[in-house]
């Protein structure tokens, strides 16, 4: 065989390689911002995204806080996941979830403190979101760590998207602003949204907004 037909036969080997890694891995980054948002499709992680969303700033804080513990979480668990015994693998998870969140709170109170203010209890709550344990289970404890990353950003960027945009709502519609800054003059803000009710409504006209249209492409 001339050197032309085995460099030939070598790249698309490699081209065959890269095609299915490359298809997985745009899935696993855009499963979790549309087809299996965790906030909006999952209904997963619902009491922080109802609690802290009174503002697109609160949103966004709390999106990407949970967006580094994830990563963090799934790098780790998807390296040590041979070595952890089966019995004990959700108490580990735990632990090492609670590292990345207990990293992630001093960073907020040195560097952000207003917004972990904001934030209050639910930035240590973290530790227990049933996204962050769910993907470290169904996921990240038996992918390797590239896929591992890839899922967790997805997901994370998915929750941060979602609560970004709840918060904003409620903040035009029940303070006219966005991120602190005032919009319409004269407008008078809806209040209600800004309360706890206005966040199950916002969350629910959100969710039904998402089914009408997946309904509208069934049919």
């Amino acid at each position: 065989m001339s050197l032309k037909h085995k460099m030939k036969n070598f790249f698309r080997r490699v081209l065959d390689w890269f095609i299915p890694v490359g298809k997985r891995s745009a899935k696993e980054i855009s499963k979790g911002l549309v087809k299996e948002n965790p906030t909006l499709v999952m209904l997963l992680g619902l009491c922080p995204t109802l609690a802290v969303t009174s503002s697109a700033q609160n949103g966004l804080g709390m999106g990407l806080a949970t967006l580094f513990v994830l990563l963090g979480s799934n790098i780790v668990i998807s390296l040590i996941k041979k070595a952890v015994p089966g019995k004990v693998r959700i108490p580990i998870f735990i632990v090492v979830i609670a590292t990345f969140v207990t990293i992630i709170q001093f960073v907020m109170e040195g560097f952000f403190p207003d917004l972990n203010r904001s934030l209050g209890l639910f930035i240590p709550l973290i530790v227990v979101n049933c996204i962050i344990l769910g993907r470290a289970e169904a996921f990240a404890s038996k992918n390797n760590i590239y896929y591992s990353i890839l899922d967790a950003i997805g997901m994370g960027l998915g929750f941060t998207l979602a609560l970004v945009l709840i918060g904003s709502i409620r903040e035009i519609l029940g303070a006219n602003k966005i991120f602190g800054m005032d919009l319409v003059p004269g407008y008078e803000p809806m209040g209600l949204f800004i309360l706890p009710p206005g966040a199950f409504l916002t969350m629910g006209l959100i969710i039904a907004v998402i089914n009408k249209l997946k309904q509208g492409k069934k049919d």
